[in-house]
C-alpha cells in the first residue's frame, strides 16, 4: 500500500517546530548501542539499582509471611490451638487479613505517590518513604497480637506501595531507549518545572560527559523540553482526571490492563507453588525444593529477559508469552485427570517452566511496557493508578485461589490450571489488538503515534517525525 503522510494542524505544531538541538539528540540516543549507554549514564544505573533495592525486601517480607503460617512458635503466638488435634494455626479469615493487608496499605500508599512525588521530587518523596518504613516496622516488631500484626501490615504497605513505583518512574526518567528496559524521566520533572539549569545539572551528575566525547547535554535537555511541549499540545493538564481524556484515555487503558495481565495470567500459581504441588500429591519436603528450584530458574529468566528485550520488541514478548503460559496452563490442567504419581511430577515440571518462562517475559516486561506507553507528564499518576488496580486484583486473586485450593471449599487442585488458561486466554486476545511496540522509540514518537492513533499492530512499522510534525506509515489506521 502506498505510503501515507499525515501533517499535523498548524495549531497543533506551535511548539512542534523543528528543533535541531532536539533532533540530534534524539538520534544519537537511538544509534546509541547498549554498552555506549551504560557507559555514558553509569550514575543513573547505579542510583536505578540503589532505589529498586528497596523493593527487595517488599517482596521478602510478602513471600516470608506465608511461611510463617508453617512455623510453630508464630502459630502458638498469633493462633489458636485446635481442641480436637492439639495443633495450633492462624485462623484463616486473620491469615487472608494478613496476606491482603498489606496489599491495602499498597493501594493507599500509590495513591498518595501520585501526589506526592510530582510536588516534592523523587529524591524526597523517597526519603519520606523510608522513613516511615522504619517507623512502622516497629508495629510489626513488637505486635503482641494479630490484630496489631494486621495493622502493621497495613501500615507497612503504605511506604512499600510508594516504593513500586517511585523506583519504576525514576528509572525511566533517568535512562535513555537502550536502558529503559533494563534500568525500568528524573530530568524531566525540573524540565516540567522550568528549571533548566537545575535539569542540566541532574543530567551532569546521573552521565560521565568525559566517556563520550560527541555527548551534549544541552541537546538533550532539548529533546526533552520538545517532547514536554508537544505534550501540553496533546494534552494539557496532569490533573487526575486528564489520565481519561483524549489520547491519554488509552494509553491508561494500555498501562493499567498490562500490570493487571500479570496477576490475571496465572501467576498466583507461582506464590502459591509449594501449596499447589501439595494439594497436586507431591510430599511436602519435595515440594517445597521444587519451589526453590523454579525460583533459582526465575532469576536465571529475569537475567536473560535483559538480553531479550535488547532484540525482541515488547509486544512479541507479551504475545509469546502469554501464549505460552495459556498452552502450559492447559497441560497441567489436563495432567490432573491422570491422577498418578508420574503426572504430579509432571506437574511440578510443567508449573517450573512456567515460573522461567513468566519471569522471561511477561513479569519483566511489564515494567518496561508501563515506563514506555504512559505520558511523561502523566507518568506518576497513571503508574500510581495502574499499580493500585494490580494490587487490587492481586486482593481478589488471592482470595479466589484461597478458595479454588481449600479442602473445605472447591478443592480444584490442579485443574485450577484451566480457570486461569480461560484469564490467560483473555490477557492474549488483548495484547492482540490493543498492546503496541515501544521498543526503540522516544517519548516524542510514542506520543505523536498515540495522538494520531494509530493502530497497535503498526506502531512498530509507522515512521515518525516529532520534529517536522508529521509522520509516515505503510498502512496506518486510526485505533
Amino acid at each position: 500500500m502506498a505510503e501515507e503522510k499525515h501533517d499535523i494542524h498548524p495549531t497543533e505544531a506551535r511548539h512542534m517546530a523543528p528543533n535541531k538541538d532536539a533532533q540530534h539528540a534524539a538520534a544519537d540516543e537511538k544509534q546509541m548501542t547498549l554498552f555506549q549507554a551504560i557507559k555514558l549514564y553509569p550514575k543513573a544505573v547505579g542510583w536505578s539499582v540503589v532505589l529498586s533495592s528497596a523493593l527487595i525486601m517488599e517482596g521478602y517480607d510478602l513471600a516470608l509471611l506465608g511461611s510463617l503460617y508453617g512455623n510453630p512458635q508464630f502459630n502458638m503466638k498469633y493462633g489458636k490451638q485446635n481442641p480436637v488435634t492439639g495443633k495450633w494455626s492462624v485462623p484463616a479469615n486473620w491469615q487472608s487479613a494478613l496476606s491482603n493487608g498489606a496489599r491495602a496499605g499498597e493501594v493507599i500508599g500509590l495513591v498518595i505517590n501520585g501526589f506526592v512525588s510530582e510536588r516534592y521530587g523523587y529524591r524526597k518523596t523517597m526519603v519520606g518513604a523510608l522513613f516511615f518504613m522504619t517507623a512502622f516496622i516497629f508495629m510489626l516488631f513488637f505486635a503482641p497480637n494479630v490484630q496489631t500484626l494486621v495493622i502493621g501490615e497495613v501500615f507497612c504497605g503504605i511506604p512499600w506501595g510508594m516504593f513500586q513505583t517511585l523506583t519504576t518512574q525514576y528509572a525511566s526518567e533517568v535512562s535513555p531507549v537502550q536502558l529503559r528496559p533494563v534500568l525500568t524521566t528524573f530530568v524531566n520533572m525540573h524540565v516540567r518545572k522550568g528549571d533548566r539549569e537545575g535539569a542540566r545539572a541532574a543530567l551532569l551528575r546521573l552521565t560521565s560527559p568525559e566517556k563520550d566525547p560527541d555527548f551534549n547535554p544541552d541537546d538533550t535537555i532539548a529533546m526533552i523540553e520538545h517532547t514536554n511541549e508537544m505534550e501540553k499540545e496533546i494534552s494539557s493538564g496532569t490533573r487526575w482526571a486528564d489520565l481519561f481524556r483524549g489520547t491519554d484515555l488509552r494509553r491508561t487503558e494500555i498501562v493499567c490492563f498490562t500490570w493487571i495481565a500479570q496477576t490475571i495470567c496465572g501467576q498466583n500459581i507461582m506464590g502459591y507453588f509449594a501449596y499447589f504441588m501439595q494439594k497436586a500429591g507431591l510430599p511436602t519436603v519435595q515440594s517445597f525444593n521444587m519451589s526453590l528450584i523454579s525460583l533459582a530458574l526465575g532469576l536465571v529468566g529475569t537475567a536473560l529477559s535483559w538480553i531479550v528485550m535488547q532484540r525482541v520488541g515488547r509486544r512479541t514478548i507479551h504475545l509469546i508469552g502469554s501464549t505460552t503460559l495459556f498452552i502450559l496452563l492447559l497441560i497441567v490442567g489436563s495432567c490432573s485427570f491422570a491422577g498418578t504419581k508420574a503426572s504430579n511430577w509432571a506437574i511440578g515440571g510443567l508449573l517450573i517452566a512456567f515460573v522461567f518462562m513468566y519471569d522471561l517475559t511477561i513479569g519483566p516486561v511489564t515494567y518496561a511496557l508501563v515506563s514506555e506507553l504512559c505520558s511523561t507528564r502523566l507518568k506518576a499518576k497513571t503508574i500510581a493508578l495502574a499499580r493500585a488496580l494490580y494490587n487490587i486484583s492481586n486482593i481478589v486473586v488471592n482470595v479466589l485461589t484461597n478458595y479454588q485450593l481449600g479442602e473445605q471449599n472447591w478443592a480444584w487442585g490442579a485443574k485450577t490450571a484451566y480457570f486461569w488458561a480461560g484469564t490467560c486466554g483473555c490477557v492474549i486476545i488483548w495484547a492482540w489488538f490493543r498492546l503496541p511496540e515501544p521498543k526503540g522509540r522516544t517519548y516524542g514518537e510514542l506520543d505523536m503515534l498515540f495522538e494520531k492513533k494509530v493502530r497497535a499492530k503498526d506502531f512498530a512499522r509507522t515512521a515518525v517525525d516529532p520534529y517536522g510534525g508529521h509522520m509516515v506509515a505503510g498502512e496506518a489506521e486510526k485505533a
